[in-house]
């Protein structure tokens, strides 16, 4: 990942946006996952420049499961920091961590000048199942959350500000506050028992400090604005954006599928399985749901890219967040 070591000025500090706050309009932003080799990271590299271009809110960077790609992650959420105007976001897991082993990690991504996470559990090892020890010290995203906030507070519990009219005076003020996402589950969490226990879930995450939450995959809109319609009347107030990805061939969709315990959309499947071009029959598809969910009044979209512009900024060109002329054809 020699590509995305940290060269060049970079953009100052004063130009960079602290956190992802509520923006006054429809607000878009990417997920980018690690790459694991040398072609990888060469797409990614093709890629990036073209996504940071967008203008989006923040990016988000994952991170494989046991840390397995730490390293790489930083990589590239450190070339977002240093070398363009773009908030990175760092994912953390907790699943299997002490402690201290969360709190370093967590320490180093800070140190690095990352402050913005989204904290997640993580998934069990194949074939555990809940109450075994594999959860380690923290046994939810929401105690992950409370762990960020207290290692922030610890590293930097105030700061020197000027005073207005008193040249060189300070007065002394709480220390910068890191924001931190986690997941919603418009369907469901594969685990959860009723849509009541997620909505508690999602309550306890916002309590612990939690400022904004991100959705996991679906596939009709409705299923995301009656979720969000749930989540207000319960009591959360953070904001809430849907997860889109693009779904590019019926291969993928299975995939996702498998992966998320969503239920397969029939319809979908069958016209990727039936079309000349699989990838324009994603992208519509994506871009009607991306409408929807704005006319329904959803603040923003956060699109799953797999590394690859061309399909979300279509589907950001097709619902007029993007101009023409950075909409791929």
């Amino acid at each position: 990942m020699a590509a995305f070591g940290i060269e060049g000025d970079g953009p100052a500090d004063s130009a960079r946006p602290s956190a992802p706050d509520a923006p006054r309009g429809p607000s878009f932003s990417f997920e980018l996952y690690p790459p694991r080799n040398d072609a990888a990271a060469s797409a990614l590299q093709l890629a990036l420049p073209q996504l940071v271009a967008a203008g989006p809110e923040f990016i988000s960077v994952t991170y494989g499961a046991s840390g397995t790609s730490r390293g790489v992650s930083l990589d590239v959420l450190r070339h977002l920091l240093h070398n363009t105007s773009v908030l990175p976001m760092a994912h953390l897991t907790c699943v299997g961590s002490s402690y201290a082993e969360a709190s370093r990690l967590i320490r180093e991504f800070l140190d690095a000048g990352v402050t913005s996470f989204l904290a997640l559990r993580g998934d069990p090892p194949q074939g555990a199942s809940e109450g075994e020890p594999f959860l380690g010290d923290l046994g939810s995203a929401g105690e992950l959350v409370q762990l960020i906030h207290r290692v922030q507070a610890e590293r930097e519990p105030f700061v020197q500000l000027p005073v207005h009219g008193f040249p060189g005076a300070r007065r002394i003020a709480g220390g910068n506050k890191v924001t931190i996402a986690v997941a919603a589950f418009p369907n469901g969490h594969p685990r959860s028992r009723s849509i009541e226990q997620d909505l508690d879930t999602l309550l306890a995450k916002e309590a612990a400090g939690a400022n904004l939450a991100i959705s996991q995959l679906f596939f009709e809109a409705d299923e995301f604005l009656s979720f969000v319609d749930r989540a207000r009347a319960a009591g959360v107030t953070m904001r809430i954006l849907p997860g889109i990805m693009p779904v590019l061939s019926a291969a993928r969709l299975h995939r996702i599928v498998q992966l998320s315990g969503e239920a397969l959309p029939v319809q979908l499947l069958r016209d990727l399985e039936t079309a000349d071009d699989p990838a324009a029959v994603g992208i519509q598809h994506a871009t009607r749901l991306a409408s929807r969910l704005l006319d329904g009044g959803a603040s923003g979209l956060h699109l799953y890219t797999f590394n690859r512009h061309e399909a979300p900024l279509a589907v950001l060109g097709g619902v007029g967040l993007l101009d023409s002329a950075r909409t791929p054809a």
